[in-house]
């Protein structure tokens, strides 16, 4: 079985996090393992805290670094993400029945494999999207698509998370069978 991709894709400040946020929680409340996968554009991000034990061994040499406390476990791995490729993303999440890519835009635009919810704040917006991406699996944010007459469905998260969570459960169901 492969683990099915939905990567939700948008310009800056138009939901992404709020759509996989509710996406998240609708699905996890009907039984979903979720992996959720997060695209950092800013150039000099780091998940560490400058100062802690963490960051002195990354900057002692160490290439993986993995903190290991009473909840949780954090891998860090120092590497050039330049040439990260999908694939090598996608084995961290094995153990998911569900993937959710955030923004990776250029990384997924055309795939086939990786179905789409196009978060957009505008028709511009909206029309660009069905240019970039395929497939395309609905609409969503704050600008509504619904009368640009597009074959692609637009769900208000916002008001019907329960819609947009069965958009994406039908994508997960055809992949177990």
């Amino acid at each position: 079985m492969k683990i099915p991709i939905i990567a939700v894709v948008g310009s800056k400040k138009s939901g992404k996090t709020t759509t996989v946020e509710i996406l998240t929680r609708e699905l996890t409340k009907r039984g979903y393992r979720i992996a959720a996968v997060k695209h950092v554009p800013e150039p000099d991000f780091t998940i560490d805290t400058p100062g802690k034990d963490t960051w002195r061994f990354a900057q002692f040499g160490a290439k993986t670094i993995i903190a290991v406390s009473s909840n949780e476990i954090a891998t860090i791995e120092k590497v050039n993400t330049k040439d990260v490729s999908l694939k090598s993303i996608l084995q961290k999440c094995k153990d998911s029945d569900l993937v959710f890519l955030e923004g990776f835009r250029k990384l997924v635009n055309k795939n086939k494999v990786v179905h789409k919810i196009v978060v957009v704040k505008s028709a511009e917006e909206a029309l660009e999207a069905i240019q970039n991406f395929d497939p395309i699996l609905a609409f969503t944010g704050p600008f509504s698509t619904a009368n640009l007459n597009l074959d692609e469905p637009y769900v208000d998260t916002l008001k019907d998370p329960q819609k947009i969570a069965d958009i994406v459960e039908k994508i997960v169901r055809k992949n177990r069978s």
